[in-house]
C-alpha cells in the first residue's frame, strides 16, 4: 500500500468540492477505504483549518460554519498517521512547501500529492515522486 502526504491545496480542495468524482476527495476515499496510507503533520492540518477558516474569497463563495472545518479536520487526524518529528527543509521558495515536503520525508512518503506548481516542477524529491490527485488515481486504478 503505498504512502501518500497530502498537501493543503488537496485537502481544500477535498473540503470545498466534497462530492464524488473529484480527485482530492476520491483520495480521501482511497484513504479511507485503505487503498493508500495517508500521512499528515500536525502543521499541515493547522494549515489547512487556518486556510479554510481564514481566505476571505473562500468563505465568500463557499458557504460553510467554522464547526464544519473542525470536524473536517479532526476526521482527517484520525483518518492519517500524524508525522511528528520532521527534518527542516529548504528547497522551494515557500517555507509552507518546504513543510509539506518535510512531513513526506519524515513519513517515508511514496508519494507527494499537490496542486503546487512549485512542488510539482520538482517531480521528485529523493525517492518520493510528486504527482497531481489525478496521477496518483490513476496509479491506483492500474494497480487493481
Amino acid at each position: 500500500m503505498p504512502r501518500v502526504v497530502l498537501d493543503t491545496t488537496v485537502l481544500v480542495s477535498a473540503f470545498l468540492r466534497a462530492v464524488p468524482g473529484g480527485a482530492s476527495f476520491e483520495l480521501l476515499a482511497s484513504a479511507h477505504a485503505g487503498l493508500l496510507e495517508l500521512h499528515l503533520s500536525l502543521d499541515i492540518l493547522e494549515e489547512t483549518s487556518r486556510v479554510l477558516l481564514t481566505r476571505k474569497r473562500i468563505r465568500v463563495r463557499y458557504h460553510y460554519p467554522d464547526a464544519a472545518v473542525t470536524r473536517y479536520c479532526n476526521a482527517l487526524a484520525g483518518l492519517s498517521t500524524l508525522t511528528s518529528e520532521v527534518p527542516k527543509l529548504r528547497v522551494v521558495r515557500d517555507p509552507a512547501d518546504d513543510m509539506i515536503l518535510a512531513c513526506a520525508v519524515a513519513s517515508v512518503a511514496d508519494y507527494l500529492v499537490t496542486r503546487d506548481d512549485d512542488l510539482l516542477s520538482l517531480e521528485r524529491y529523493k525517492r518520493i515522486a510528486i504527482v497531481t490527485p489525478e496521477v496518483l488515481l490513476g496509479i491506483l486504478r492500474e494497480k487493481r
